[in-house]
């Protein structure tokens, strides 16, 4: 017994010693501050300085030199322990953060049939690059038809790199510039690629790089169609725009430190607008590495928008939240494509598919439900469904935990026949079509909740799915769709993030080569369009939008034209109704739309703007608490001034407003603003308040006697007595004007932080 207990201490006593030298000497990619000025004249570069400082030259992954002051290496916790120590120069060592992918109706839509219809962008928008930061790019693509474009602007900087299977002579004058930065995922990888299809090119092997890009500024490709669907004429936002694309996103995710290197390499290369159509959770600006590259970018005059995030309707799950980055919400078109369940009992179950296979014939099949080898079968997981039960059959599967598109093919593989994926309440009554291997519909809560009922309550419960096509016109809409993630900011709650919603239900846009609509191994169709949703494809819009008023108006900087899109931006729906969330069909509100929806119409003259400079954004991050040192990370200056800093964040010269209370019942910000309509205009103010707050203006009139003439005024909002601390928000708004426009900021009012 002594021998044995001896034997069993001493195994456990390595095993722990090997775990404990495994998890000490585990390499990591560590992103490093460096303070910048600090390099000695001996070293010709920053490069050469930073190689001097790691034990292998091996480990540096990149410089940063424009998006960021330091470098990225490939690191052991103790080396990184003793770098941070060994320097005084080494300011911060932070682990790479992994970031997530937030994955031809939309022209007529926004009102966008011929570039605005009334100015003529078609040669000015030649010279807008729009940089787009995702997974690549199909250079095949008819959207990146470069047919009568001009040269290329003497301005780009950039390279279109070859590959094992991207040649560099795939660039055109439509498709400008192509670049792959991978080190940070290698490494994260083991050193090499996870998949056999990925390699060190800017070629898309995900399809969503090429998506995005194409939404941003493809070229008009006519008789376009998703298997059928959404046929017509498919382009872009800005068609006659320059596209550069940076991949930064492999099969495991989207690494900072991969992010920071194309910022930087964006910002050298000459891009206007940078578009990202990813992110991650809320962190502090100065651990934010997309917030540290698009303050960069925002100070050199390029325009950055970034997606919410598909974490709705959850509240506060709002990401890419820093004010000089334009966060995009999701909202629906006026398009759909309805399908139909018909029950064995006479309803008719109605809801929305993409299946563009032969159909199931006219008979009708026996519907099963949470019935299979585990208790998760309700969910159709991979390995959930039992064959003999789901052979044959059309199978109810809850929507939820995997892939809507996995489910279907969960459901074929088992030998079903249909499938019908129903809401749960987490989703509720937004509808998302997909194309799937099987003929399938998805449902919302309220009809699934019919649709369970009936398979319980009858015996032999049946169904035939009917698929409609294409419907246009649709009423309401838009809608907020339920994915799109939510307010309050987490970060800064002063700050009201989103900022507006874009189309992004239901796209359709250019597809990858490479790949199946559905993005599993198993799709062997192959498409050149695929109709996608996610903040992913509203951001882009966003992103194209931004390249036209930056054509139509070069002198804007990057919050100027932000704020002509936020402050012209509706909150009525096509049935003159206040907007709606599809969660569940409630009335939406600022936390979930921002400003509203885009209208690019009223943006391109929105007759006052709220302009901020980056002094003013260094006052901002002045008011928060944050060190010097923290914020010297963000706006890369060797140091950093807080003698004027704002006494409240909220004090910036937003184009919203978000008034958070606290403890005071008194809030006074105000607010500047700029013509940049016509000479000799006047607006009056009109104050839409709520139940809880007070809301006073003054001045109420503001005269300009010039274009670019600056006036300020001040509001005062104060929380009415008797009013108890909750965690509910209230919402208004405060608009200034005349008989040719209106200047609308939303107000979102809460009275504790969360």
């Amino acid at each position: 017994m002594a021998s044995s207990s001896s034997s069993s201490s001493s195994i456990t006593i390595i095993t722990t010693f090997l775990f404990l030298l495994l998890h000490t000497t585990a390499k990591k990619t560590y992103i490093i501050r460096v303070n910048h000025s600090d390099k000695p004249e001996s070293f010709l570069t920053h490069h050469d300085w930073y190689t001097s400082q790691l034990n292998s030259e091996s480990s540096l992954l990149y410089t940063y030199t424009t998006s960021f002051h330091g470098f990225s290496a490939y690191l052991d916790s103790t080396e990184a322990d003793s770098l941070l120590s060994s320097s005084n120069s080494i300011l911060d060592i932070f682990e790479d953060p992994l970031y997530t992918l937030h994955t031809t109706r939309t022209p007529e839509f926004l009102g966008l049939n011929s570039e605005f219809g009334v100015h003529d962008l078609g040669s000015s928008s030649n010279g807008v690059i729009i940089g787009v930061l995702d997974t690549g790019v199909w250079p095949e693509s008819r959207s990146f038809d470069d047919t009568d474009m001009p040269e290329i602007p003497s301005k780009w900087k950039g390279e279109c790199e070859s590959g094992s299977d991207f040649d560099s002579k795939l660039c055109n004058k439509k498709l400008i510039g192509a670049r792959s930065f991978s080190k940070g995922f290698q490494m994260a990888s083991g050193g090499g690629f996870s998949s056999k299809r990925e390699s060190v090119s800017p070629r898309d092997v995900d399809g969503h790089g090429t998506h995005t890009s194409t939404t941003a500024a493809g070229s008009a490709v006519r008789n376009a169609s998703f298997l059928g669907y959404a046929a017509g004429t498919a382009r872009g936002m800005a068609t006659r725009a320059r596209v550069a694309t940076y991949k930064v996103c492999w099969s495991t995710g989207c690494f900072g430190s991969d992010i920071l290197a194309a910022m930087d390499r964006a910002i050298l290369d000459g891009v206007d607008v940078l578009s990202l159509s990813l992110g991650g959770g809320s962190a502090p600006y100065y651990r934010d590495t997309i917030a540290i590259g698009a303050f960069s970018a925002m100070e050199r005059g390029v325009f950055v928008s970034c997606s919410a995030g598909n974490s709705g309707p959850t509240r506060a799950s709002v990401a890419n939240v820093a004010p000089w980055v334009m966060t995009v919400g999701a909202g629906t078109l006026d398009r759909d494509f309805p399908a139909f369940a018909n029950l064995g009992n006479g309803k008719r179950l109605t809801g929305v598919s993409l299946y563009s296979g032969v159909g199931m014939g006219t008979k009708p099949l026996e519907l099963v439900y949470n019935k299979g080898n585990s208790s998760s079968s309700n969910l159709c997981l991979p390995g959930s469904l039992d064959s003999s039960i789901v052979r044959g059959k059309i199978v109810v599967c809850d929507r939820g935990v995997n892939a809507r598109v996995e489910k279907g093919a969960v459901v074929r593989d088992a030998g079903g026949l249909g499938m019908i994926m129903a809401n749960t309440a987490a989703s509720g009554e937004e509808l998302v079509a997909d194309s799937h291997l099987l003929p399938a519909i998805a449902v919302g809560k309220k009809t699934g909740d019919l649709l369970r009922e009936y398979v319980k309550s009858d015996s032999k419960p049946t169904a035939l799915l009917v698929f409609k096509g294409t419907v246009l016109d649709v009423k309401p809409s838009p809608v907020v769709a339920a994915f799109s993630s939510r307010g309050p900011n987490t970060v800064t709650p002063e700050i009201l993030k989103p900022d507006v919603i874009g189309p992004g239900v239901n796209i359709l846009a250019g597809w990858s080569d490479a790949i199946g609509p559905t993005g599993l191994d198993k799709d062997s169709r192959r498409t050149q369009f695929n109709i996608m949703s996610g903040t992913s494809m509203s951001c882009p819009h966003i992103s194209g939008l931004a390249g036209l008023l930056k054509a139509a108006h070069p002198e804007w900087s990057p919050s100027a034209i932000k704020s002509a899109l936020m402050t012209t931006a509706y909150v009525l729906d096509n049935t003159n109704a206040p907007l709606h969330d599809a969660a569940d069909n409630s009335l939406s509100n600022p936390y979930a739309h921002g400003s509203g929806h885009v209208d690019p119409q009223k943006a391109l003259s929105p007759g006052l703007v709220y302009d901020i400079s980056t002094e003013e954004y260094i006052r901002f991050l002045c008011s928060l608490d944050y060190t010097v040192d923290h914020i010297v990370a963000i706006v890369k200056r060797p140091s950093v001034n807080c003698s004027k800093k704002f006494s409240d964040p909220g004090q910036l010269n937003y184009p919203s407003f978000s008034v958070l209370f606290g403890g005071k019942r008194v809030v006074r910000y105000t607010r500047e603003v700029t013509n940049v309509g016509a000479a000799s205009s006047v607006y009056k103010v009109t104050v839409n308040g709520a139940p809880s707050v007070g809301i006073s203006v003054k001045p109420s009139k503001l005269s300009f006697k010039s274009v670019g003439e600056k006036k300020r005024y001040t509001v005062t909002f104060v929380s009415k007595k008797g009013v108890s601390m909750t965690n509910k928000a209230e919402f208004g708004s405060i608009t200034w004007s005349n008989p040719q426009h209106e200047v609308r900021s939303p107000v979102a009012f809460s009275w504790n932080r969360f």
